[in-house]
């Protein structure tokens, strides 16, 4: 009798186990059952501001871009100039006797601080971190089980992810990944017998020979699974982001799949979780499903869906170049102010060096943006958008690789944002004579019925003037500017 109740119990058990298994897999692969389960994560609209980080073993060299690696092995690319196929021969030899493989024991990150970056990407105003977990080189930032060339079995000989997720969860900050991988098949050309790219010993770095045109393999497609499903099981990203190679038709098939996969791992987790594509350029993801990454990429208005911008901090590369130039923080801050008001989130990327050092440049443009983020940050954060987006020019770029410096804001360049039923109007540029007039807040205008109660100066302690006229709200701060870079103003209607 005991027997039949002990293999009752473990049925029971069983039965409860699968059960339970099977309601946390609310997500199935097909498009209706996750847009009728999804909802983009709150974390994500409220946080507006990220870091993103490429870092690898292309660090080392520090020369062209982060697409070094392809460089060496390709005689017609180039970058702004730079040839890494001349460059490499000069400083190294022919890739048959030093190839990219070789930079790998070089790349040490014996610098390397995950609490430092972490505390200056706070300091920043940042609210999430995600940093490359593996580009097109094959390289791993992780611990892999499904390659050796990883962070723990070579280079710097230590999880570095692991290292950076732990620091963002100390100091309550966002951690995501990206993933670059799709693009390994096709990434190193094997145009000469003798360079390492052929040599069958090094086919799990740089993938095996394909022909032109020719779709990824079942054998990939399981590669390229189980490298994803690894560093989303291990690692428990809160954003998970892919690049180009992934809306490739031969990807379709995993598509739904990946996605019901990692939004099913979110509710087995008890958080919400943000997937990202850039540009989705053959449409691989229905944009209501997922959030919409462009790279380098404005929106020309406020769009319906939450999206995201991804841009560099300098002007050259996304990995760390000694050449690098870098913008201003004045104009970084003007494309976050931008891209706010128009429903989207700015990741800002930061190369760091091959010892894991921040560049010196990089953190003091970013110490400045968090300087300016910490009297106006109510401007930006837990804000959405309003009924328009602004007032004055709008710089739009909506595709990739099209950013370009335009020139200086003026006055009369204002932004948009909202916060319940408090309006925040955030001038781009200082007025020499102290006066903003905002057009779309005149009497009668046909955005905002009720009159203006209130204007507070956010950006310092100036104190102001102001009229709602029939041309608008005009504004007069006296005295001198208070800080760099743009002006917050933060308005009340009566009721």
């Amino acid at each position: 009798m005991k027997k039949k109740i002990n293999i009752a119990l473990v049925l029971f058990c069983v039965t409860i186990n699968l059960f339970s298994q099977a309601k946390k897999e609310v997500f199935k692969p097909d498009w209706e059952s996750i847009r009728a389960n999804y909802k983009v994560a709150e974390w994500f609209r409220d946080a507006k501001f990220g870091i993103f980080l490429h870092w690898g073993p292309y660090a080392v060299p520090a020369y062209s871009s982060e697409k070094y690696p392809k460089g060496i092995y390709d005689q017609k690319w180039s970058k702004g100039g730079t040839k890494p196929y001349t460059y490499h021969r000069e400083h190294y030899g022919e890739p048959s006797q030093f190839g990219y493989k070789d930079f790998i024991p070089q790349f040490k990150a014996e610098n390397f601080d995950a609490n430092e970056w972490i505390t200056l990407f706070k300091e920043a105003g940042a609210r999430y971190v995600v940093p490359v977990a593996e580009h097109h080189d094959g390289y791993a930032m992780y611990n892999s089980k499904f390659t050796r060339w990883n962070v723990v079995q070579t280079g710097p000989k230590k999880d570095v992810m692991k290292m950076l997720s732990d620091a963002c969860h100390k100091q309550d900050l966002k951690f995501g990944v990206s993933s670059h991988f799709a693009y390994n098949r096709l990434y190193y050309k094997r145009d000469d017998p003798s360079w390492d790219t052929n040599d069958p010993q090094y086919f799990d770095l740089y993938g095996k020979p394909v022909k032109e045109g020719e779709k990824p393999t079942q054998e990939y497609l399981d590669l390229w699974w189980n490298r994803t499903t690894d560093i989303i099981d291990n690692y428990k990203p809160d954003l998970l982001w892919f690049d180009y190679g992934l809306d490739d038709e031969g990807f379709k098939s995993v598509h739904k799949k990946i996605l019901a996969y990692y939004y099913n791992k979110g509710v087995e987790w008890k958080k919400e979780v943000v997937f990202q594509d850039k540009n989705m350029k053959y449409e691989s993801f229905p944009e209501d499903l997922i959030v919409l990454d462009l790279e380098r990429g404005r929106m020309d208005g406020i769009n319906k869906y939450p999206w995201q911008t991804d841009t560099s901090i300098g002007k050259i590369s996304w990995g760390y170049v000694t050449t690098e130039e870098y913008k201003t923080s004045d104009y970084l801050l003007d494309e976050l102010i931008d891209i706010v008001s128009k429903n989207g989130c700015l990741l800002l990327n930061v190369g760091p060096k091959a010892d894991g050092t921040i560049p010196a440049e990089a953190q003091s443009i970013l110490k400045d943006m968090g300087k300016w983020i910490k009297i106006n940050g109510q401007a930006i954060f837990d804000t959405r958008p309003w009924k328009i987006f602004g007032e004055g020019p709008t710089k739009v770029s909506k595709g990739n690789h099209t950013e370009k410096e335009n020139k200086d804001a003026v006055a009369e360049d204002i932004r948009f944002t909202a916060k319940g039923d408090v309006l925040y109007a955030t001038a781009l540029a200082w007025s020499e004579k102290g006066n903003y007039t905002i057009k779309s807040l005149a009497l009668n205008n046909p955005y905002e019925i009720r009159a203006v109660k209130s204007v507070q100066f956010v950006s310092g302690p100036n104190k102001i003037n102001w009229k709602q006229t029939a041309e608008g709200l005009v504004i007069d701060v006296q005295g001198n500017k208070p800080c760099e870079s743009a002006y917050v103003f933060k308005i009340e209607f009566k009721k």
